[in-house]
């Protein structure tokens, strides 16, 4: 059974250059053939019969792929790489790559986006619909609030861990990549604080009579035990629980600040809302962050 290919998508931009560095070195790590892609875009609106994906260009007439190959050429040996060119819209065609990689590779922002965006659409997409694990590159310089702690120094992983639904793909992923990096495991667990009670008389806010100490306790409890299997399963790996008070968007993102990746969870689909869903979180972690970040979609329900 071959190996899938991590997929670097680019377009030319500097920011989808840092994206081919970032899987390069994610293929070599996974001993994994690397494949670049590049969608020559058209517009959509002047072709409404053509579908997103059209018939494939011929990858040794792309400049983009040009330019990808004298890049792969100047570091040290790398994983076999091959060069994809389609024609289409991005934001559709890229999601469509993920369903034949074990991972998919992107700049945060492309040619296509306004400057003024943080993250482009073509990603987000990707980030929303693709069947595999996406990371997205940022920009370097990006300035984050630091965690009220300073994190040791040293290779970092972060995963965010909701207690009450936790995702055990995104645990997975992230025990793996860090394992992969030989790296420490950040694990941020976060609880909502200050808690505010209603009671009578109506709309007067009433102090809760909840210890805090009690509550991070429970919290860091809970986290151990679902941390468990997977430290089993990855005993060199040293993942370290951090129960932390706040939301936990802002938590991933000041801890994002010099770690190697920070991995978030995709939304289930729902009963009520069936199409594919960022999730606030991931969305906020995407936009914010210092490092590479990586959205894993949930495993498929059980039968």
């Amino acid at each position: 059974m071959s190996t899938l290919p991590v997929v670097a998508a680019i377009d030319g931009s500097d920011d989808s250059l840092r994206a081919l560095d970032w899987a390069r070195d994610a293929a070599r790590r996974r001993a994994a053939p690397l494949r670049v892609a590049h969608v020559r875009q058209y517009a959509a609106w002047a072709q409404p019969d053509v579908l997103a994906v059209g018939p494939p260009p011929d990858p040794d007439d792309d400049p983009v792929l040009d330019q990808a190959r004298a890049r792969l050429r100047q570091g040290d040996d790398g994983p076999d790489a091959e060069f994809l060119g389609l024609e289409g819209v991005p934001a559709a065609a890229l999601p469509e790559l993920g369903a034949e990689a074990q991972l998919l590779v992107l700049g945060s922002r492309g040619r296509g986006g306004f400057a003024s965006l943080l993250l482009g659409s073509s990603s987000l997409a990707a980030a929303r619909d693709a069947e595999c694990p996406v990371v997205v590159v940022p920009r370097p310089g990006r300035e984050v609030h630091p965690p009220a702690a300073p994190a040791e120094p040293g290779p970092r992983v972060v995963v965010g861990l909701h207690v009450d639904s936790p995702d055990e793909a995104t645990l997975d992923f992230a025990f793996t990549e860090a394992a992969l990096r030989d790296a420490r495991l950040q694990v941020i667990a976060a609880y909502p604080w200050p808690v505010q009670t209603w009671m009578a008389p109506p709309g007067q806010v009433v102090a809760p009579v909840i210890d805090e100490a009690a509550v991070a306790g429970e919290t860091r409890v809970l986290a151990d035990g679902l941390l468990a299997p997977h430290r089993g399963r990855h005993p060199g790996v040293r993942a370290e629980t951090h129960a932390v008070p706040g939301d936990a968007a802002g938590n991933l993102v000041a801890a994002s600040q010099d770690a190697g990746l920070v991995v978030v969870g995709r939304h289930r689909r729902r009963l009520l809302a069936p199409a594919r869903m960022m999730g606030s979180v991931a969305h906020a972690v995407l936009l914010h962050a210092a490092a590479p970040v990586a959205v894993v979609p949930p495993a498929p329900p059980e039968d």
